[in-house]
């Protein structure tokens, strides 16, 4: 039996192994970066090892390391986890060389459905329908076609192609992502298919020739080829689930699996499905088979690594519907690019439990209050599941949920997570890969514009009553009273958008609010005893540094306001806003010089594209910066001269460094 397991992971999945491990009696040990020294996983490991340096190539992705850290700690078994070594089959059999359990299919099957290319044609031998796919790019006969990474998962180096311009560098761009991401940088082309659902069926296999269908779970919901949101079971028809069912089954007997894994289907509109990958350990998703069946698919890797056989003989019944969201950090004011930074706060009120199936909400996060998100890793932050016994219920539940989090310090995409859950068109199931393209509108902010003053207001009454609460003389009296009031308190922010908000207030000798105004770079909104009929009547019924109640219109509005050094976050009924409080008198800055690109996070700059001097025009690439194992092209804005290129490749920057200047008004050198 195990006795000491060592999860060759981080985040997430690690804190997901551990809570089996402690249920079990099995003795946990953790393998970090440096950046993660201080992370959730690692404390919670009985042991921790140190992986010396920050890039997944210097720790995650040593085996030679990891395999060292387990020697160290007396480790029995490795997990992997899911991404970086999971879906390794050099690993699998370095562990099992060591003498090590291995928690996963054996190293052949892994070897066998790693190439996905050699997937493919096992698997179609074995009578289950595939895509036409190429490897060399001129024998492609149709658009549009999807480049995908013949190694790895979870969306890396997939582009979609629609035109033969476009196709090389696509290929290129998906090489260098695919290398970064698993160390294998082997491509292939597959034809695209239109307004297709993805479905996965959770397959599990021991030692003993049984292999069992699970259930499915649809993945449809996707951004940039990653999941967002999954559920299970899909909306199907009994018959399509029981051919899906018998596909995946036949492809785990195919290749000898021992484990839990996932094939993945992809569904054509006019019903056909086709083989698209199998996946050979856990998937970021399980959570909500675990919710619909009550299995612990950890406890089961952890079984049949040990040679026991399946403590079940069929595929189990589903009770109700559960659906799980994925909450990345993510800046929606900047094209969703992933976000770093400090969380001030992270709290879902509702979760009934972590890391274990449950009858209502499940959380299963990487991160806790006070947790930094750096640019080494994916951003995902937590999965947060629902339950219930109907779909309807479980998408009302978690979108509830979701909009009642709080989420400080880092933007997230949980404003986009809720409106897909309350879409009329998920509600009817009406759902495909293509869903977000179709539907622009779940990208709006939960917060309308016309609730942005009032969320406002309620900061600087709060910030207004946390200076009062520590004022060392007479903190009693009401914020900026005067004996013969002339002017209002004005607090200016900074939004998420980069405008400013600037609040004027006054309140009178009994604390009640006489009147107040919100200006921003975009609208003007203006509330006071001469001028209620135009505008909303607000009232100020309590203000204290951590709520702030307005009555507004004769309803009563209860905003949380949680204040971080001078960023200020704000949790109402409309949504929430993250704002930053300005000085009343700023330092004066560097101006920078006019046509200056700057970093929009931290990262290492791949590749250097032009040189000073050259004429560029307008969205020509310049250079490419990469963070969070993702690339982000940096693109001229304007025709013009590139006129300086501070940092060359392979230089790191930080967030608002200078990356280039591109001067529209410069004339090329002659």
């Amino acid at each position: 039996m195990i006795t000491r397991l060592l999860v060759a992971n981080r985040g997430e999945i690690a804190r997901r192994v551990f809570a089996t491990c402690r249920a079990l009696g099995v003795e946990t040990v953790a393998v970090h970066s440096d950046a993660d020294t201080d992370a959730p996983f690692v404390a919670e490991a009985d042991q921790a090892v140190r992986l010396p340096g920050n890039t997944p190539v210097e720790t995650y992705l040593r085996i030679e390391a990891i395999l060292d850290a387990a020697r160290r700690s007396g480790a029995d078994a490795v997990h992997p986890g899911y991404g970086f070594l999971a879906e390794n089959a050099d690993f699998a059999e370095a562990v099992t060389g060591a003498g090590l359990t291995w928690v996963g299919p054996p190293a052949k099957a892994i070897a066998a459905m790693g190439d996905k290319l050699a997937a493919k044609a096992l698997l179609a031998d074995a009578g289950v329908p595939m895509l036409p796919s190429w490897t060399d790019t001129d024998q492609v006969t149709g658009f549009p076609v999807l480049v995908k990474a013949a190694a790895g998962g979870g969306g890396r180096g997939m582009r979609i192609v629609r035109d033969t311009a476009g196709l090389a560098e696509a290929v290129a761009g998906a090489r260098r992502e695919a290398a970064a991401a698993f160390g294998d940088g082997t491509v292939f082309v597959e034809r695209y298919v239109e307004r297709g659902r993805h479905v996965e069926v959770q397959i599990v296999g021991d030692r003993y020739g049984t292999v069992l269908a699970l259930g499915e779970r649809d993945c449809s919901i996707q951004r940039r080829h990653q999941k967002i949101v999954e559920e299970a079971p899909a909306v199907l028809a009994p018959e399509l689930r029981a051919r899906l069912h018998a596909a995946a089954v036949a492809a785990g007997r195919a290749v000898g699996y021992v484990g839990a894994g996932t094939v993945e289907f992809l569904l054509a509109p006019e019903g056909d499905f086709h083989f698209l990958e199998m996946n050979t350990r856990l998937q970021v998703e399980h959570p909500v088979t675990e919710a619909v069946t009550g299995l612990d698919l950890v406890r089961l890797q952890l079984l049949v690594a040990e040679g026991q056989p399946l403590p079940l003989s069929a595929t189990p019944p589903v009770e109700g519907h559960a659906i799980e969201v994925r909450l990345c950090a993510e800046d929606p004011a900047h094209g969703y690019r992933p976000a770093t930074g400090t969380l001030h706060r992270f709290t879902v009120p509702g979760a009934a439990a972590e890391f274990a199936p449950v009858h209502g909400l499940r959380l299963d996060s990487g991160v806790v209050d006070g947790s930094v998100v750096g640019v080494h890793y994916d951003s995902m932050l937590a999965k947060l599941v629902a339950w219930a016994p109907t779909r309807a219920e479980a998408a009302r539940a978690l979108a509830g949920a979701l909009a009642r989090a709080e989420l400080h310090g880092v933007t997230t995409n949980r404003d986009l997570l809720v409106r897909v859950l309350r879409s009329p068109e998920f509600g009817a199931a009406q759902v495909d890969t293509g869903f977000l393209d179709r539907h622009p509108e779940v990208f709006a902010p939960l917060l309308p514009e016309a609730a942005v003053p009032l969320v406002a207001l309620a900061a600087a009454l709060a910030s207004a009553a946390a200076r009062r609460a520590t004022a060392p003389v007479l903190r009693g009296l009401p914020s900026g009273w005067r004996n013969v009031p002339a002017f209002g308190q004005v607090t200016r922010f900074a939004g998420a958008d980069g405008g400013e908000i600037e609040v004027s207030y006054r309140l009178d000798r009994s604390g009640a609010l006489a009147e107040w105004s919100a200006s921003s770079t975009a609208a003007r909104v203006t509330s006071s005893t001469a001028a209620r009929a135009a505008s909303p009547a607000v009232a100020l019924i309590e203000a204290g540094p951590e709520r702030v109640v307005l009555d507004v219109d004769g309803v009563r509005r209860a905003y949380r306001v949680h204040r971080a050094g001078s960023e200020v976050f704000v949790d109402g009924p409309d949504g929430a806003a993250s704002l930053v409080e300005l000085p009343r008198f700023p330092l004066p800055t560097a101006e920078l010089a006019a046509g200056s690109l700057l970093a929009p996070l931290p990262g290492v700059v791949a590749r250097v594209h032009v040189e000073v001097g050259q004429r560029v025009a307008a969205g020509d690439l310049l250079l490419a910066l990469e963070a969070m194992k993702l690339e982000h092209p940096v693109l001229a804005p304007t025709d013009g001269v590139v006129t300086e290129l501070p940092v060359p490749a392979g230089g790191q920057v930080d967030t608002g460094a200078v990356l280039a200047v591109v001067n529209p008004a410069e004339e090329a050198p002659s």
